[in-house]
């Protein structure tokens, strides 16, 4: 009997995995080099950092945040301290959530370059020690093939996923069984969702989608909040009149006042929907200007008093609705409506 060539498969992945390997330990090792104590003690002084640059050396030259000799540039530095800043804030929440779960379903709603859904992955892994599936959604595909490189090269696509798709049209239950094989429970199917710079009304179809799936935890950092300038914009063009006049007739006044004020009016849409959320600085303007974090813990019914409050300050700045209004899954949108009479 003819005996059977070896696997080719089966060894090029083990070659493969030797190569990962390899490269690990030599990143680790340029940054356990370069990362003396003077150096620590000048970056980063006192601060708690999720992943040390000498203990995460591979994920984070896999982000491109450290360079080939364990070094980060300032502007690595500013996206290291955002990423992590966010991750200390959520990781109480996190922490609760897998507390009850065989495993935590998290999806990174417009994921990008995966900066947060990877240090998510390793978290879960390395720092907390809890099973995750973490399933990426971005509708570039160019970005998708990336983010599954990076996952890989890192030994974290077990764990974490990705998929082209548009959030207004995605499938979760769908999703999750290409991605792990096997759909979350019905009731919920997910337990939180992120959206790190998801930009203008990206971050609307992020939390109307996180309501819609009864999400445990809601998390945004929104960025280039435009919607509600543009419509104050088409108001002072028609002569429109009122008490937030010389704001609308301002291009800058108009892009300040509405990224303030488009996430006033998530935060009350979020709580008429039953939850409880903190708007916050994750970070110092020194490091990124769009440095608000929105964070929605659900809490139970929903409150109609939260909804009045959202029609009425809407119709004080000029009565334009923003997007999640619009987005919002029934029975929230119903309740809105009664109480914007």
């Amino acid at each position: 009997m003819p005996v059977g060539r070896p696997d080719e498969s089966a060894a090029e992945t083990a070659r493969e995995r030797e190569r990962r390997r390899r490269w690990a330990a030599e990143i680790s090792a340029r940054a356990s080099t370069f990362w003396t104590a003077e150096r620590r003690r000048k970056l980063f002084g006192d601060l708690r950092l999720v992943l040390p640059p000498w203990e995460a050396a591979p994920l984070l030259r896999a982000l491109g945040l450290l360079r080939g000799d364990g070094s980060m540039s300032p502007a690595s530095v500013r996206k290291y301290m955002q990423v992590g800043q966010m991750v200390l804030l959520l990781e109480p929440f996190l922490r609760r959530v897998a507390a009850g779960r065989s495993a935590v379903r998290l999806l990174d709603a417009g994921c990008g370059r995966s900066y947060l859904t990877l240090v998510l992955a390793w978290c879960f892994r390395h720092r907390w020690g809890r099973p995750a599936e973490l399933l990426g959604v971005d509708r570039d595909p160019v970005v998708v093939r990336r983010f599954r490189k990076r996952a890989a090269l890192v030994d974290l696509d077990e764990a974490l996923r990705c998929e082209v798709a548009a959030l207004e049209d995605l499938d979760v239950p769908a999703a999750w069984a290409r991605a792990f094989g096997a759909s979350p429970p019905a009731d919920p199917p997910l337990d939180v969702l992120v959206a790190l710079h998801a930009c203008d009304t990206a971050t609307d179809d992020a939390l109307a989608l996180g309501v819609r799936l009864g999400a445990e935890l809601i998390a945004v950092a929104p960025c280039c909040q435009a919607e509600l300038a543009q419509g104050w914009a088409a108001l002072a063009e028609a002569g429109a009149g009122g008490p937030f006049a010389p704001i609308w007739r301002s291009n800058h006044l108009r892009r300040e006042a509405g990224a303030t004020l488009t996430d006033a009016l998530r935060t009350l849409l979020l709580r008429g929907c039953g939850y409880e959320v903190t708007a916050m600085e994750f970070v110092g303007s020194s490091h990124t200007p769009k440095n608000t974090l929105l964070r929605a813990v659900q809490i139970g019914l929903p409150d109609p008093e939260a909804f009045a409050e959202y029609a009425a300050l809407r119709r004080a700045v000029g009565g334009v609705e923003i997007r999640l209004a619009r987005r919002l899954p029934e029975p929230h949108r119903t309740l809105l409506r009664a109480t914007d009479r």
